[in-house]
């Protein structure tokens, strides 16, 4: 089961109104419980995974963050490099190294922007467009949210 059919499963499960659903795939096991004010998700694996690498979802601005008109007219040329996953992210490879990247700095495809942790596995989180960092939305070891802005990329 890959991260999209997760990620569906989870939006079926919410809009359906079922308090708990229980699902069971060869080595893969995921319940999903709604109903109080919070829904809370649980994820647990038989078999050990290997470090994946998730690619990273790439919106217009406009779509991604609310603001006002004049804010979203200014910022509809920029990228928004969003989080794949629910974890927390990290800035550098590890406390001693410098950030992947800082405001200025020129990203190509796939250039690494930082980790994200989930579950004890760290998951680089690559860059889709190539351009210039134009604004980090998120300090370093802070949790993150699925579809949540991380970085502003301007592709000219």
């Amino acid at each position: 089961m890959d991260l999209k059919e997760i990620q569906n499963l989870i939006k079926f499960v919410s809009k359906s109104g079922v308090s708990e659903v229980k699902l069971e795939v060869e080595d893969f096991k995921i319940t999903i419980k709604t109903g109080s004010d919070s829904p809370e998700t649980t994820f647990v694996h038989q078999a050990p995974m290997a470090m994946q690498q998730v690619p990273v979802a790439s919106t217009p601005v406009a779509q991604a963050v609310p603001a006002e008109a004049g804010a979203v007219e200014e910022d509809s040329k920029y990228i928004t490099i969003t989080s794949p996953i629910i974890g927390t992210l990290y800035r550098k490879p590890s406390p001693d190294k410098p950030n992947f990247i800082e405001v200025g700095d020129t990203v190509q495809a796939d250039s690494v922007v930082c980790i994200i942790e989930a579950m004890k596995l760290f998951n680089e989180i690559e860059s889709e467009v190539s351009g210039k960092i134009v604004k980090v939305l998120v300090d370093d070891s802070s949790p993150v949210e699925f579809g949540q802005p991380l970085f502003l990329v301007d592709p000219s």
